[in-house]
């Protein structure tokens, strides 16, 4: 099973980066240079956040950030959302790293048939452990995730 963490836009849903992970039982989410997903902003902790794979494509979440991870669920305003301790993934939630930090769109599914730039075919997904700094990116993020990540960092 794979399981696909897309950093949206703060103002809105589009993609900034994207990590794809394959046969991982635990993806650890955080500030710290050894988290699986690495994101440099204040506000989030050096060990924010765990994703637990328990058994087949069933995932959990465990905060473990100082300024709380928080679930968007429809209809709701921002400020009545609290902080959870843990919770299920539900394939396409969004969660969002302290109160107004990051946020990270969460979906489960099948490696898909993917072609690299040669124009060659992969069946698995492309394990990326990618810094959001710009500096050491060789991927750029567009310009509205570039002004997104100067003003968070």
């Amino acid at each position: 099973m794979v399981i696909n963490l897309t950093l949206l836009h703060s103002q809105q849903t589009l993609p900034c980066q994207q990590w794809c992970f394959e046969d991982k039982s635990v993806i650890r989410i955080g500030r710290a240079p050894d988290n699986d997903v690495v994101i440099y902003s204040a506000v989030v902790s050096r060990y924010h956040l765990e994703l637990h794979r328990i058994s087949g494509n069933y995932w959990k979440i465990v905060n473990l950030g100082t300024n709380g991870t928080y679930v968007n669920e429809v209809g709701a305003c921002s400020s009545s959302l609290r902080p959870i301790a843990q919770v299920p993934v539900i394939d396409g939630m969004v969660i969002r790293l302290a109160s107004s930090g990051p946020r990270i769109k969460i979906q489960k599914g099948e490696p898909t048939m993917r072609t690299d730039r040669s124009g060659n075919h992969s069946t698995g997904p492309v394990v990326l452990r990618i810094r959001l700094i710009q500096k050491a990116a060789k991927i750029r993020p567009s310009k509205n995730c570039q002004q997104w990540l100067a003003s968070h960092i």
